[in-house]
């Protein structure tokens, strides 16, 4: 799943496909299993699995997976997963963090540091650029066929107590506190929106302009074969102009 700039590459929600959101659905599996292996099955003791259950729904995971999901990390003693955060750059400076959930920490480090070396990047040290993102709540509303009133979103997404609405093409994203973005996507829900998407993601402060045409494409192809690993869950970037390709 793309954490990456959804903010800014917002074209790029209004594309995803099937494939994508059963990647999607896959990927909370994994949090959902790491959950349950950490503090058991019973939402109202896990809070970790609480919130994890909510963004399933936010994202329009069926019931019936999330339960599965449940059930099987319950019953399975021989799943092992553990989540990895590793920091790098992008062609020209671009800041990129990763976050992953592995079985095999060799092998996916292994694959990070290639893609990163083969697209004119390079992995970088802990720390070394989470400095310039904050967590927010994200929460994306498409609008393919113009019905929505942008204004109407806006005071009923900020009535439910978002911190900030942007609208582009079609394309309308909800800032939320982290802690508030499955609860105003409920909201957003009951008044009868059709939200896309909703999660905790990490936002750059800033953004970085690649002009040049290689920079470009290596970038994108970067952010393309982390997003295609099966091991990350999502890239964050501060590419600004990433919307242009």
């Amino acid at each position: 799943m793309s954490g990456h700039s959804k903010w800014s590459n917002i074209k790029h929600k209004k594309e995803k496909t099937d494939a994508q959101k059963a990647k999607v659905f896959t990927k909370i599996g994994k949090e959902i299993t790491i959950a349950v292996k950490e503090s058991g099955g019973d939402p109202s003791t896990n809070s970790k699995l609480r919130d994890l259950i909510q963004k399933a729904k936010a994202n329009n995971v069926p019931n019936d997976n999330i339960d599965r999901t449940i059930k099987k990390a319950l019953g399975s003693a021989d799943v092992a997963y553990e989540e990895i955060t590793y920091e790098g750059y992008g062609p020209s400076g671009v800041a990129v963090i990763v976050e992953t959930t592995t079985d095999n920490r060799n092998r996916t480090a292994g694959n990070i540091r290639a893609y990163f070396s083969k697209y004119h990047g390079n992995l970088g040290q802990s720390g070394c650029v989470s400095f310039m993102f904050n967590e927010k709540g994200v929460i994306v509303i498409t609008d393919e066929y113009g019905e929505i009133d942008e204004d109407k979103l806006m005071e009923t997404a900020l009535e439910a107590g978002a911190a900030d609405f942007k609208a582009d093409d079609g394309v309308y994203i909800v800032y939320t506190e982290p802690d508030d973005v499955y609860d105003i996507s409920d909201a957003l829900k009951a008044a009868g929106y059709e939200v896309e998407s909703a999660d905790k993601e990490k936002v750059a402060d800033t953004t970085v302009d690649l002009e040049g045409e290689d920079d470009r494409k290596f970038m994108g192809l970067l952010i393309e074969k982390l997003e295609d690993d099966d091991d990350v869950m999502n890239v964050y970037h501060n590419w600004g102009n990433c919307d242009e390709e």
